[in-house]
């Protein structure tokens, strides 16, 4: 199965200190498991692509740390962290509530689209683990 790559390693400031703040942030993480609604699978292709996301619950629509992987790859134990941001500015370890997501893309665009097939997560803390995502729905 497809694991996401660990935290990165913390960077120390030109005075050699190191900054316990961005130390924390370094170790948050979110992680679960993927799976897919049985009543689905006859509407997929185990080429599909996968994303896994979180993004802020209230602000930036842009994910905050996302994975690409593909069908076949479920049911997928997945763990985001700041190692997996679009935008080093726009971090998961930024915020303290996201909702974490799931859509499977025929067309392997990261855009949602009609008929693209989705399951989240209500409104979480950042840190919480043993999440379980089932794609249940499809995009109108």
């Amino acid at each position: 199965k497809l694991q996401a790559p660990g935290p990165t390693a913390v960077s120390r400031s030109a005075t050699g200190d190191n900054n316990a703040t961005n130390a924390a942030a370094s170790n948050i993480k979110i992680s679960g498991t993927v799976s897919l609604d049985s009543t689905l699978s006859s509407r997929v292709s185990p080429s599909d692509t996968l994303f896994v996301f979180a993004r802020a619950s209230s602000g930036p629509r842009m994910p905050l740390a996302i994975i690409k992987a593909k069908v076949s790859d479920l049911p997928l134990n997945f763990t985001l962290d700041d190692s997996l941001s679009m935008n080093p500015q726009i971090k998961l370890s930024n915020f303290n509530e996201v909702i974490v997501g799931a859509r499977v893309s025929k067309s392997g665009n990261a855009i949602p689209q009609s008929g693209d097939l989705k399951g989240s997560t209500s409104v979480i803390k950042v840190g919480s683990l043993d999440l379980k995502i089932i794609i249940d729905s499809a995009v109108p």
